[in-house]
This record gives C-alpha cells, sequence and structure tokens, in this order.
C-alpha cells in the first residue's frame, strides 16, 4: 500500500487541468493555486509525511507554501483558510509566517460576519452565505483556527472552535439518522432539500478526531464525550447505509445516486482513526475493511483516484447533487492518502 499512496501523491502534484466552466474564481483543480481544495491535498500530503518520514512531500509543502505567499495570498473567506491548517504545521517556525497564521485567525474571530447566535457563515470565494451554515466550514476553517489557538497560545481562539462545533452539530445533524445535513439556512429556518451530501458528512467524520487530536488538554472532557456522540452515531449510520462495495453514495439515503470516491475516502479515514482511538468499538471493523478495500479499486495504476465528485455548493434541489460531474481532484487524490494511510496503522 505504500507505494500506492506515492503513487496517489505523486499523481496528485501534477494536476494541472482547468475546465473552462469552472465556477471558482480561483481553479480548484490546479495544484499551483490556493483554494480549499488545495488546502485538502496540502494536508493528504502532510499526513502521509507524518506516517511514511518521506522529506521530498515535507520539502515540497515547504516550497508550495513560499511560492503562493510570494504571489501573494487571495481574498479572505472560509474556503481560502483551507491551505492555511497544514501551513501550521510546516511553516509555525517561521515568525514571518507565524504572523501570516495570527492575520487569518484574527480575521475569523473579529472580522468574519456570524450567522444568528454566532456561527461562521460558509463564506467563499463564489459567494457570501451570509445566513447559512454548512459541513464544510468545520474542516475548511474551524480546524485551522484551532492550530492557531495552539501555535499561538491564544485560549480565545480556542473556544471559539468549541463554540463553532456545537452551533454546527445543534442545526446540522439530522437526528432521525445520525447523519448530517449539508447546510442549514438561517434566512427560512431550513435545511435546504435535506440533503445528506456524502462529502459533506465526510468533513464531519475526518474532522471531529482530528479536532480532538488538535485540542488535546484544552478540550474538557464534556465537549470531548459530546463530540465522540456525534461521531459514534454518524459512523452507526454509516454502516447502516454502506453500499455493498464497500463505498458511500453521493447522498447518502439514495442508492440511486452514484458511489462516490472522496466522501467514502474520508469515511474510511474517519472510521479506521475512531476504532484506532477507542471512540467506536471493534464491530465496526468490518465496515472499515470494506471501505479501505473499496478504495483502494478505485485507484489506477497511475495513482488516479477515480469516481470523485467535483466542487459542489448548496441547493435545495436533490438532483443537484446526483448530477455533479466526477473528475480526478486534489482533494480525492487527498481524503485516498489519508484512508489509506490511517488503514496502514
Amino acid at each position: 500500500m505504500k507505494d500506492m499512496i506515492k503513487k496517489i501523491a505523486n499523481n496528485m502534484l501534477s494536476i494541472d487541468q482547468a475546465f473552462s466552466d469552472e465556477p471558482c474564481p480561483i481553479s480548484i483543480v490546479d495544484i499551483n493555486k490556493w483554494e480549499w481544495a488545495q488546502g485538502v491535498g496540502m494536508y493528504g500530503l502532510y499526513r502521509y509525511y507524518e506516517v511514511t518520514g518521506d522529506k521530498f512531500y515535507y520539502d515540497f509543502l515547504r516550497d508550495w507554501y513560499d511560492k503562493r505567499i510570494k504571489e501573494g495570498l487571495p481574498s479572505k473567506n472560509i474556503n481560502t483558510c483551507s491551505p492555511l491548517l497544514t501551513f501550521t504545521y510546516v511553516c509555525q517556525d517561521r515568525p514571518d509566517y507565524k504572523e501570516i497564521i495570527e492575520e487569518w485567525a484574527e480575521w475569523l474571530m473579529n472580522e468574519l460576519p456570524r450567522t444568528p447566535e454566532g456561527g461562521f457563515p460558509h463564506y467563499g470565494s463564489v459567494g457570501y452565505c451570509d445566513d447559512q451554515i454548512w459541513d464544510d466550514t468545520i474542516f475548511m476553517g474551524v480546524l485551522f483556527l484551532a492550530r492557531a489557538g495552539v501555535v499561538l497560545g491564544r485560549k480565545d481562539y480556542l473556544e471559539e472552535t468549541k463554540l463553532q462545533f456545537l452551533i454546527h452539530m445543534r442545526y446540522l445533524t439530522d437526528l432521525k439518522t445520525g447523519l448530517m445535513y449539508h447546510a442549514w439556512n438561517f434566512a427560512d429556518r431550513s435545511n435546504f432539500g435535506k440533503a445528506l451530501w456524502g462529502r459533506g458528512n465526510c468533513w464531519i467524520t475526518v474532522a471531529i478526531p482530528d479536532y480532538i487530536d488538535i485540542m488535546g488538554d484544552y478540550l474538557e472532557d464534556g465537549i470531548k464525550r459530546f463530540l465522540i456522540g456525534v461521531l459514534s452515531s454518524q459512523i452507526e449510520a454509516l454502516r447502516k447505509c454502506q453500499a455493498e462495495s464497500g463505498m458511500w453514495h453521493t447522498l447518502l439515503d439514495d442508492p440511486e445516486s452514484y458511489e462516490e470516491s472522496s466522501a467514502t475516502s474520508g469515511f474510511c479515514y474517519g472510521i479506521h482513526k475512531a476504532i484506532r482511538l477507542g471512540y467506536v468499538g471493534e464491530e465496526y471493523k468490518e465496515c472499515a475493511k470494506k471501505s479501505l478495500d473499496a478504495m483502494i479499486s478505485q485507484v489506477d495504476e497511475k495513482g488516479v483516484v477515480h469516481n470523485v465528485s467535483y466542487g459542489t455548493t448548496c441547493k435545495y434541489e436533490l438532483d443537484y447533487y446526483r448530477n455533479i460531474k466526477k473528475c480526478p481532484m486534489t482533494y480525492g487524490q487527498a481524503l485516498a492518502i489519508l484512508c489509506i494511510s490511517e488503514g496502514m496503522r
């Protein structure tokens, strides 16, 4: 599996195709751009470096950040915070780069407008959703703020991340199933079309165990147990809707929607890690193994991860999710690296 991960990682570094109809003003395909997709990619490469100790990828990350900063960083939004998560790991030793971490964290704390009750609105390069909270925000912005709090010794940042998790879990959890709706809209007090979207759910499955890791002793026992409870309920629901192939569908409760790789990778990673850390029991091992075998089957001989859905906004119409095109993406490669690396543990 080590050879496979290396192929996946190397393939990610060469992703540079672009679509003429890409809706995002900053490409989420081109590896040499600073956006959320590339941020997930950098995180996957960093976790791969952690597992293997392959310094080539650590040096690549340092060089990637140097080049992007020299080019000039884009305007601040939740999605463009995503690359800063890995930045806090590989560049925290540089005083001038620490200033960037603080600048962006201060923007999240004091300049980003808030939803009712103080939530982070899902504010991206395509548009500002001032009354909406999304699953995506937890991974794209909240994990970075937690790391910034640890690196800079800022308790106020850490406390803010706890609030954001509680608000998002309150409004995004489908209490009937334990899965997550894609988003909540304060404007009409709805979960839009109540989409139980696969990749949206996987951001939570990945984020909860990693957030607990990041916070360490800064996380009170009560909130930690709350988050493990959320994760456990979600994993139990995921086991029930896992396809026979070991994959999950892009709409988790719709077996007619296509099986999708990025969500499956995220679930595979989170379930394996939850088992390893004792957050859920051994009864989920079969589910985890099936998902790992399924993901390995999605990787071709060149290391390309197939059946990854393109970047996704939030809609009332469920057919929108069913019809999202599939193509190789940095986050698809990165999530596959995460799940296979964790599976190797």
